[in-house]
């Protein structure tokens, strides 16, 4: 049985593919556009699943999409007759549903010539998110929970997963969302673009919790677990914000009224430099954040007392807060897939069909690797074609074996050189974990500005994070977690920190990934390489890309190189360095 799984019409637009069950291939669409987060029919991502699988359309028995705008249709109805919303809102949200129905459609436009004989199934936007937490989990049984913004009129939706099955305990529905909050909030400090949300993150270890008080004036905690807005500090509930959810990046109008300024100061403007006040505002966010977030999984774990939980939705994204689950909750074990936001609902939708059609739960996702892989003739051709400038760019170019090849990118490394590194198949979700990354020495205290200069050129209170051997986490890291997926952030040791500067917060922490030989063998003995000259069992790794989505091919990654300041490429068995 061939089951694609879509998320369609929203922002990170994606596809799947099973093949009984099992995924063999996933990806987003952003990664073939070149538009970071692009939004709608994901046509380029859906032909590279249909390809590596081996399969035409007309061999596909089950699309599954990541939303039902049938769902929760009476709350819908009963919300419209007492609330009265703008009658543009009313209209935008009908428009966008008869979009997210025309799938047969966009799928005959998209691959002309073949033919679509299987059945569309739409599921309900937060089921799919909880199924793409669960039944791709090491987990038999465990809580599970999705929270985001808004999906099929609902915000957040958390229950219990046993097998294969998953029984919804609870939600929370428009206009009351954590995402809508978070989101708000980032506008109001001035990052206005969709997915910003990380940089409050980033941002809240240089502040102060003032403002907390404010905060639980705008969310507040209920008895059952769940929260609620005060929404006199909204606009999205009465009135048509404007979104664009198809055909390039997505936008989001500004979510906050009057009264938040009102409450927290004036919203920063742009090129408006960052204060304390700034700062004090995303600490008392993401502390906001965090105080309901534990509130709802202690109350679940209460009902339902389960040792583990998985998470999804893109508030699964809030790695700070996951990273802290056991310490502020009861639940002892955390699974967070690697494309934990909209983009993974098309492998939870896809998941939950395989099970309504009687398939049984036998994958589990223990690595991220599901995109395009290019071998060396494909390596070898995008050199050719860049001969020129790589003439002027004065490069070196050698093939090596992988033992001469893993030595000299751990000395590059441990020299203080940046170093691109492409290898075996993409990343699925928005980190780069080993086969798309840029890679630095995380002993070297001026390795964030080197990196920042260089290439990346992005917001210097943005932390850097570790690819650490998994056999080295609990030497170097206050908590013994897996973070496969770099979803966690846990506290590095005290007496570690200063050894290991350039991936060491301001507050201790390490946004950590842990590498593990069996799921990327290569990249686990170039950390050991690295590990033998310093005896640090970590790099500093990054996301593959200057201002832009993560490099798919090669010749994205050359073009990076070659447009940057960085000092080596590696390609596969190819290296590629400046002789200067």
């Amino acid at each position: 049985m061939i089951v694609l799984g879509l998320n369609a019409f929203h922002g990170d637009a994606s596809a799947c593919i099973l093949r009984d069950g099992v995924l063999i291939a996933a990806a987003e669409e952003e990664r073939f556009r070149r538009i970071k987060h692009w939004a709608g029919f994901p046509a380029q991502a859906t032909g590279y699943c249909l390809e590596e699988a081996g399969v035409r359309l007309a061999d596909v028995d089950h699309v599954a999409v990541n939303s039902d705008p049938r769902a929760n249709f009476g709350r819908k109805v009963i919300y419209a007759a007492l609330k009265r919303p703008d009658i543009k809102l009313a209209f935008d949200r009908l428009k966008n549903q008869r979009k997210r129905i025309s799938i047969e459609r966009e799928l005959t436009d998209a691959f002309p010539g073949q033919t679509f004989d299987g059945a569309v199934h739409r599921v309900e936007h937060h089921l799919a998110h909880l199924a793409s937490a669960f039944l791709v989990s090491p987990f038999d049984r465990a809580a599970v929970v999705s929270v985001d913004g808004f999906g099929d009129f609902s915000s957040s939706a958390w229950g219990v997963g046993e097998g294969g099955d998953m029984d919804v305990l609870g939600r929370v529905y428009f206009p009351h969302s954590l995402g809508v909050f978070y989101q708000a909030i980032t506008q109001h400090i001035g990052f206005p673009h969709y997915g910003d949300e990380y940089k409050v993150m980033g941002l809240a270890p240089y502040g102060q919790p003032k403002m907390l008080d404010a905060m639980r004036r705008i969310v507040t905690l209920q008895h059952d677990g769940s929260f609620a807005l005060d929404l006199q500090y909204f606009r999205h509930h009465r009135e048509k914000i404007a979104y664009a959810w198809e055909g390039g990046a997505p936008s989001v109008g500004a979510l906050f009224s009057p009264a938040l300024e009102d409450l927290l100061g004036p919203a920063r403007k742009r090129d408006e430099a960052l204060t304390q006040r700034h700062m004090d505002i995303a600490h008392s966010a993401q502390a906001m954040y965090e105080e309901a977030f534990f509130h709802l999984l202690n109350k679940l774990h209460a009902r339902c007392g389960a040792e583990a939980v998985a998470l999804a939705g893109g508030c699964a994204m809030n790695s700070v807060a996951n990273g802290k689950v056991a310490r502020r909750t009861p639940f002892r074990k955390i699974y967070v897939q690697a494309a934990a936001g909209d983009a993974g609902g098309a492998i939870g939708a896809a998941m939950q069909v395989w099970r309504a059609q009687g398939g049984a739960r036998t994958f589990q996702m223990r690595h991220a690797y599901w995109g395009p892989h290019y071998g060396g003739a494909a390596i070898a051709e995008t050199i050719a074609g860049e001969a020129k400038r790589l003439q002027d760019a004065d490069c070196l170019i050698e093939t090596l074996d992988e033992p001469t090849l893993l030595a000299r990118t751990a000395d590059a490394i441990a020299a203080g050189e940046v170093v691109g590194w492409f290898q075996g198949r993409m990343e699925w979700g928005p980190r780069a974990l080993g086969n798309r990354s840029i890679l630095g020495d995380p002993r070297r205290a001026d390795m964030k500005d080197i990196l920042n200069i260089k290439i990346k050129r992005r917001e210097s209170f943005r932390p850097f994070a570790p690819s650490v051997l998994s056999e080295a986490v609990d030497a170097w890291f206050e908590e013994d977690g897996e973070a496969p997926f770099m979803m966690q952030v846990y506290q590095i040791r005290a007496e570690k920190r200063p050894v290991i500067p350039a991936v060491t917060h301001v507050d201790g922490s390490g946004r950590l990934q842990s590498v593990h030989a069996d799921t990327n063998p290569r990249y686990h003995r170039l950390i050991t390489a690295f590990a033998a000259r310093t005896n640090v069992p970590m790099v500093l790794n990054t996301s593959f890309n200057e201002s832009e989505p993560i490099v798919t091919h090669p010749r994205e990654a050359l073009d990076c190189f070659l447009r940057t300041n960085m000092d080596v490429l590696v390609l596969g068995e190819t290296m590629i360095r400046r002789k200067r």
